[in-house]
């Protein structure tokens, strides 16, 4: 063969090897610092390791949640700030980011959202910090062009009031839908339950209904904030940030029913208990869940096949200050940690086999980081 064919086959297929380990990673951020907003990256799923530059920057107010609509050409930001917003973008094949239209949310301090598999609605959680008028969960509906609309349904809760200082008001954590996208789940902190409501993508200003029964009750001043559902549906998995603990659930028609509860910390200070994010391995054998405050830690769970019930793994450092979130990257072989408060994302290395986490691959300079998403 020609050495010239030679050298360009050869650099060729070094190509597509390049770009068959390289993923994009969007990092959501608080932008009350030197943050402009959302930064894209190229991620490497063979050596762990992230930039080291941004390949984009898109200026946007406090987009702390993100959201991939199916086909990852949608993109979606809550702007968490008071008189909150939802955003909508564009992603192209290539990856790159361009902005739709922004919506008010009716409410402040939006901190979650999630997107109907039918792609019609985006539901969003306002926290809310003040007690009054407190958070809520509503509805925006998404146009063919990706646009958002103006809000079509909104849904408030009664608090608990068992801690006067956090419970005073509602306060919508998480919005997350079934897997079968057939009911909602609303996790409030504030009222120390999860709502549950049945979705009918429909009705064009109701698309919301409470379900049978209607919610589940959670520890006094517990604080629900998100939750998580296995592949299959029939277990679920719940962090309740104020007394750092992990409940699980059966599913069973859409209740909830709680089967056990695990703590994330043996210390028994307070300040030691923020339960935060928890994700699942690809396989659905490993559940990993963030703790902050001064414990700072991802702690990690096997999960049992066929019961779902938890076992405690592994307690690791997050190497930083207050993971408001993490993300396991595309490969399974590592995990990020959206270190907010330290402004830093750290890298672990995860051994698939034993669920595991092991040395630091890469601690990453990022202003104020909240929320981590992969483009694959």
């Amino acid at each position: 063969m020609n050495p010239t064919w030679t050298s360009l086959l050869t650099a060729s297929l070094m190509s597509l090897t390049l770009n068959a380990q390289a993923v994009t990673l969007l990092v959501g951020s608080y932008t009350d610092g030197a943050s402009q907003g959302i930064y894209r990256y190229q991620f490497d799923s063979k050596t762990g390791l992230i930039g080291p530059a941004p390949q984009q920057v898109v200026k946007s107010v406090s987009p702390s949640w993100l959201v991939l609509s199916a086909d990852q050409r949608q993109l979606f930001a809550v702007n968490e700030a008071p008189k909150g917003h939802a955003s909508s973008f564009s992603v192209s094949s290539k990856g790159e980011i361009k902005p739709l239209n922004q919506v008010a949310t009716r409410g402040d301090e939006p901190t979650h959202a999630s997107l109907s598999r039918d792609q019609r609605y985006l539901f969003v959680a306002n926290y809310a910090v003040a007690p009054d008028p407190g958070g809520s969960l509503v509805v925006i509906p998404v146009a063919k062009d990706g646009k958002l609309k103006d809000v079509v349904q909104q849904a408030g809760h009664e608090p608990s009031g068992v801690n006067p200082e956090r419970q005073a008001g509602a306060h919508v954590h998480s919005v997350v839908l079934s897997p079968d996208g057939s009911h909602l789940y609303a996790s409030d902190l504030g009222a120390d339950r999860v709502f549950i409501y049945r979705y009918d993508g429909a009705s064009t200003d109701r698309p919301l209904s409470p379900a049978i029964p209607a919610s589940v009750d959670l520890p006094a001043g517990s604080g629900p904030r998100h939750l998580l559902f296995d592949a299959k549906g029939r277990h679920a998995y719940l962090t309740l940030e104020m007394s750092a603990e992990v409940v699980m659930f059966d599913v069973e028609d859409a209740a909830l029913r709680e089967r056990q509860r695990l703590p994330l910390t043996e210390q028994q200070d307070a300040a030691a208990k923020a339960a935060g994010g928890l994700h699942l391995s690809a396989d659905g054998r490993f559940l990993y869940v963030s703790n902050r405050g001064t414990a700072n830690e991802i702690v990690a769970f096997s999960v049992g096949e066929d019961d779902g019930q938890l076992a405690f793994l592994q307690r690791r450092s997050v190497e930083g200050d207050h993971p408001r979130e993490f993300a396991l990257d595309p490969s399974d072989n590592f995990l990020l940690v959206a270190n907010q408060k330290s402004n830093q994302i750290v890298v672990m290395r995860r051994d698939p086999r034993t669920g595991k986490l092991g040395e630091t691959v890469q601690t990453l300079a990022q202003d104020a980081p909240s929320d981590l998403k992969f483009i694959e």
